[in-house]
């Protein structure tokens, strides 16, 4: 004879093991919702002044491309910046910091942040923007096989260094000396130096190294350079960004043709530049963040080089110098200023 006792006691176990199934497999649907919501960490080593707009902009060209990627300052990305102004000590001290916070990814502008990130971890995923040459300063091992802990996009090859020349040439024919503007200890800017010094006897050039150590030697070297007729600038490299204002000034001063290597010098009284479009290069990093944060390593992702370069051309500038635009360099820019 059967119990009611025990057919109670059978539905209560049955009732038991459908809630329990329920239970359990709503646990993975609940810790997905749980990793998906949580606030992820990204480091931003920044090789400039905080107060200076062109590199402000390109931080915001990043966190607007991470926005539309799914990363929300404050909602679920951490986003800690240091600004170093270019002071190599500062950087140290800064990369060492932002190691110390373990984020979960770091961007890095320029080599000398690499540098100072690499000596503070070799475990926290890098991805850099602004390097010339990750190979040969030993951040990667090739670029399509990173790996280590760095990746990231370039920003120059050698040989269009060789390029700035032949504009300066271009829109200044009489300009017989060029002073090239670089960092000695950089390898990429000894690379360019060398790209430059190949072409220049085909176009009737000489050249004249000038250090970008400090301000105060860019004053005296450029000063002492400007004494002579027919000459110009060429300034290579990431370096030179410090002290652009600096450079505008003195060029201005001398009236001295100078060729740069990126919009923002342009816009800020330059005569010319011609380079990688660098907001587009900020951009791209935001990819890279964003496939690191949901899993995938820097070993795993080939360095990138330039996709959009850009000419620019400044007019008001170009007439202050009693400079003529040849028309088919004006046609070639992507933007004039007026």
């Amino acid at each position: 004879m059967f119990s009611p006792g025990l057919g109670e006691a059978m539905r209560r176990r049955e009732f038991i093991k459908v809630i329990g199934g329920g239970v359990a497999a709503a646990w993975p649907l609940a810790a997905r919702a749980q990793q998906s919501d949580a606030m992820r960490r990204i480091g931003v080593l920044m090789n400039f002044a905080a107060e200076d707009a062109v590199a402000q902009a390109r931080v915001t060209a990043f966190m607007q491309a991470l926005q539309q990627l799914g990363w929300t300052k404050g909602r679920n990305v951490q986003i800690d910046i240091r600004w170093t102004t270019g002071d190599a000590e500062r950087t140290r001290r800064y990369a060492t910091e932002l190691a110390a916070l373990t984020p979960d990814v770091i961007l890095a502008s320029t080599s000398l942040s690499v540098a100072a990130l690499l000596q503070a971890t070799r475990a926290l995923p890098i991805v850099f923007v602004q390097v010339a040459d990750p190979v040969g300063a030993g951040f990667v091992a090739s670029l399509g096989k990173p790996a280590g802990n760095v990746t990231g996009f370039t920003i120059y090859e050698y040989g269009m260094s060789a390029k700035w020349l032949e504009m300066l040439k271009e829109i200044a024919p009489r300009v017989t000396r060029a002073g090239i503007l670089r960092d000695p200890a950089s390898v990429a800017d000894i690379g360019m130096f060398g790209a430059i010094q190949s072409l220049a006897p085909s176009l009737g050039m000489q050249l004249s190294p000038i250090s970008l150590d400090n301000a105060g030697e860019i004053e005296r070297s450029v000063s002492t350079f400007a004494h002579e007729p027919n000459r110009g600038l060429i300034i290579v490299g990431s370096a030179g960004f410090v002290h652009r204002e600096q450079i505008i000034a003195l060029a201005a001063r001398y009236q001295l043709p100078a060729v740069y290597p990126d919009r923002g010098f342009i816009t800020a009284g330059g005569l010319i530049s011609y380079g990688p479009d660098r907001l587009d290069d900020y951009r791209r990093a935001a990819d890279y963040v964003d496939r690191i944060l949901k899993g995938e390593k820097p070993a795993d992702l080939p360095v990138q080089t330039p996709t959009r370069f850009e000419l620019v051309i400044n007019l008001k500038t170009a007439k202050a110098l009693g400079l003529t635009v040849p028309p088919p360099l004006l046609a070639r820019a992507n933007e004039v200023i007026e």
